[in-house]
């Protein structure tokens, strides 16, 4: 499974987990409140200068980091310029924006580091769901993401070598079955150090 944190080490490695999240869900508030483009460009600017300021390599591979949102970027865009929506610009400013900014904490902050912010923030539903298991489904979704998104890719270019027709959701039901025998491997190293899965 592969960790989202970035190895170039920058200054918002430095700061807390919590204080970083908690910016996070402050500034994706004031995205949703802001309505026009300029506004949320402006409100966009700190962001911007935040991921500059942390290096190029950096600054690279947080663009890199966007690349999965192309497709939904242009669905929205093309959406907007057939139906003469106006409100298309702003939509497409705030998805962008905060994706990068969550892009930019996930890259900045230890798993371990967030796993203890969730733990904190989930011990007063202790009684109904334990913290350590909302943790842990936390993580475990954080690290098979890319994992997932890999193994689909795989899957797509044999199913590119063996045929000439495009993949498409022909690969829907081996991805599925790859996706299902990974986490039942994982449950089951879970469950060999103790855990219960």
């Amino acid at each position: 499974m592969l960790t989202l944190t970035s190895p170039i080490e920058t200054y918002a490695h430095r700061l807390p987990a919590g204080l970083k999240l908690v910016l996070l869900c402050g500034f994706t508030v004031l995205l949703f409140a802001l309505k026009s483009p300029l506004a949320l460009l402006c409100a966009a600017l700190p962001l911007i200068v935040g991921i500059a300021a942390a290096g190029r390599s950096f600054a690279t591979s947080s663009v890199r980091m966007l690349r999965p949102l192309l497709p939904f970027v242009v669905i929205v865009a093309l959406w907007h310029l057939i139906t003469k929506d106006p409100f298309g610009l702003p939509i497409l400013i705030r998805m962008i924006t905060a994706v990068a900014a969550a892009n930019f904490v996930t890259m900045t902050t230890r798993l371990s580091d967030m796993i203890a912010v969730i733990e904190r923030l989930a011990r007063p539903l202790a009684p109904i769901l334990p913290p350590k298991a909302l943790a842990l489904a936390m993580a475990l979704t954080v690290r098979f993401t890319p994992t997932l998104l890999a193994r689909a890719a795989e899957i797509a270019e044999a199913w590119r070598a063996r045929s000439p027709k495009r993949p498409g959701w022909r690969i829907l039901l081996p991805t599925t079955l790859a996706a299902l025998d990974d986490a039942d491997r994982v449950a089951e190293a879970i469950r060999a150090r103790g855990g219960s899965a």
